[in-house]
């Protein structure tokens, strides 16, 4: 399926007045067809006022339940896919303030227990030494301050023990020469003490690792609810069960050959080492 990007989180209202029109041009009340779909009435009500948005699945059995043709079926499917992915772009977030990302990302981390993140070519904020993050946010003009500081006070998630975080970085991620040197052995350093937190697993994959498949892109799971996925305009964030479950199996394979541990730390201290010769 193909989609224009400003479509993208834009069609839950339709989503919602569609799933209503069908119900009621079949004569089925909320109840009847939350009977038949074997959810709660209030679930079937959330969804056609758009406050839930309802998986491929919810999609699934509510058109049987209503005798969809397939045509139909596959109409609503489409609108569904959409409904359940977001497009933000990068500009329009810088236009908006980066504060209020900070803001968003909080909120995911707040609620959600399980994180898996893959970092294809730099470190990520909460993985990051103050020097590093200014030094990623220097390229977008303005002052950064306050955003350095939401990202410092973001890395407080780690102090919350039902909470676990995996990291895959790969060894262009760590080594990618954002910093200077000695600034950048600091950084690496910094991974090696978040590797004995006791709810964080953090790997890393050498250059020379066969890694399955092609990594395209950084992305992070939320629980099995939310993926997000960064390209260089923008965030892709995906809801529907069937699209964070194939990042879920992607972060798996690269989880698979990444070392992590001891193992990690030793390679970790190599790469630091390097950073740090001839200074």
């Amino acid at each position: 399926m193909t989609f224009e990007p400003e479509q993208l989180g834009q069609s839950r209202d339709e989503l919602a007045a569609m799933l209503k029109a069908l119900r009621k041009r079949v004569g089925l009340s909320g109840d009847r067809l939350a009977a038949r779909c074997s959810m709660s009435q209030s679930k079937i009500s959330r969804i056609e006022n758009g406050r839930v948005r309802p998986s491929l699945v919810d999609i699934e059995h509510i058109m049987r339940a209503l005798g969809a043709s397939p045509e139909l079926a596959a109409e609503v499917f489409a609108l569904a896919r959409i409904a359940n992915t977001e497009w933000q772009e990068a500009r329009d977030l810088r236009r908006k303030g980066l504060d209020k990302k900070q803001l968003e990302l909080a909120g995911l981390e707040s609620s959600s227990s399980e994180f898996r993140s893959f970092l294809l070519s730099m470190i990520t904020g909460l993985l990051s030494t103050p020097e590093y993050i200014r030094a990623s946010l220097a390229h977008i003009p303005g002052k950064h301050e306050k955003t350095v500081s939401m990202k410092l006070a973001r890395q407080k998630v780690f102090q919350d023990r039902s909470k676990r975080f995996t990291f895959v970085l790969t060894e262009q991620a760590v080594r990618f020469p954002l910093l200077p040197r000695a600034a950048m052995a600091d950084q690496i350093d910094h991974l090696v003490g978040i590797t004995r937190l006791p709810n964080v697993r953090l790997g890393v994959i050498p250059m020379d690792a066969h890694m399955p498949g092609c990594p395209l892109n950084t992305f992070t799971i939320y629980d099995q609810r939310i993926a997000t996925v960064e390209v260089s305009t923008g965030v892709l964030v995906f809801r529907d069960p069937q699209d964070v479950q194939s990042y879920i199996d992607e972060f798996s394979g690269y989880e698979a050959c990444a070392l992590f541990g001891a193992q990690a730390r030793q390679l970790l201290g190599k790469w630091a080492a390097i950073a740090r010769r001839d200074l």
